[in-house]
């Protein structure tokens, strides 16, 4: 029994430990997400461990930007999920949280991810993360109004396997998460453009209330996601609402009832065990869930 408590006791000093060391990083400070939030929500956890891969770059005068929601036109805005402003550019990164194979090229509309079902494959497609990059860059060379160089790099988690990806732009980059900091080390290398400190501070500064954006903001940026997405899945009758279609941000599927997270989660009790679903990241508060189809 003593060495159940000291084992327990441990673990809640390492947990304290976690917590404490989280609450003192950049991402902490920027988003004031909460820890918990963070481990149990695949598309900030993606969001975060990029920042974590690279905070080394702070040492360098870099600074971190992250969800940065920029106008898109007048009304609508489109949303970066980490950016890194550093002397050798800046890094645009979208941040993809998926497992399974995945292919795709530059040039698709969509992309596929191949999941394991029994012995077959589920096939599941979701918006070209290059374009949705493209129009992420567009919007905030735009924002910005200088000539700056900027780095285009798509980051899957490291449980996907990225088994045919066709690329034809050298300045495009899409890799796994656990290959963030050495590929920005090749950019940074072959980068002959700098930004000075002072312009670095210069754009953090133009662009940093735009990441301290209202819940109405974020709300009205899903919407419009949701409106996009069902004119283009049934028509422009925005009344048709398919609460089973899934919804796309640029990192994440979203919830089409609460706005959050879809996240694939496998059953690990009953008769369904072993079986594959989405289930919502603001559970219990919202049961949204949606099964992946055999």
């Amino acid at each position: 029994m003593k060495l159940l408590f000291a084992v327990l006791g441990i673990a809640a000093l390492y947990g304290a430990m976690v917590v404490v060391l989280y609450r003192r990083t950049d991402y902490y400070k920027s988003t004031k997400n909460p820890y918990l939030t963070v481990r149990f929500d695949a598309g900030r956890m993606g969001e975060y461990l990029i920042y974590k891969y690279l905070r080394d770059y702070e040492k360098d005068g870099a600074k971190f930007l992250y969800n940065c929601y920029l106008p898109k036109n007048q009304e609508e805005t489109t949303e970066i999920d980490v950016l890194m402003i550093h002397t050798s550019g800046i890094y645009v990164f979208e941040s993809k949280n998926y497992s399974g194979w995945i292919f795709g090229s530059e040039k698709q509309k969509t992309w596929t991810q191949s999941l394991p079902s029994g012995n077959k494959s589920k096939k599941e497609h979701f918006l070209n993360p290059i374009m949705q990059n493209n129009l992420h860059i567009k919007c905030l060379k735009e924002y910005i109004g200088e000539d700056y160089p900027i780095h285009s790099i798509i980051v899957f988690s490291e449980r996907c396997t990225l088994k045919q990806i066709n690329l034809v732009s050298d300045d495009i980059k899409v890799i796994k998460r656990d290959q963030v900091w050495q590929t920005v080390k090749q950019v940074e290398h072959q980068s002959e453009n700098r930004i000075s400190q002072e312009h670095i501070l210069s754009i953090y500064k133009k662009l940093y209330p735009l990441t301290q954006v209202s819940d109405s903001v974020k709300e009205k940026h899903i919407e419009d996601i949701k409106t996009a997405h069902t004119k283009e899945t049934v028509g422009d009758d925005t009344e048709k609402t398919d609460e089973n279609v899934l919804m796309q941000t640029g990192s994440e599927l979203v919830c089409p009832r609460c706005g959050g997270t879809l996240v694939l989660r496998t059953t690990k009790r009953g008769e369904n065990a072993g079986k594959q679903f989405y289930g919502c990241s603001n559970y219990p508060k919202c049961r949204y869930m949606k099964n992946v189809e055999q």
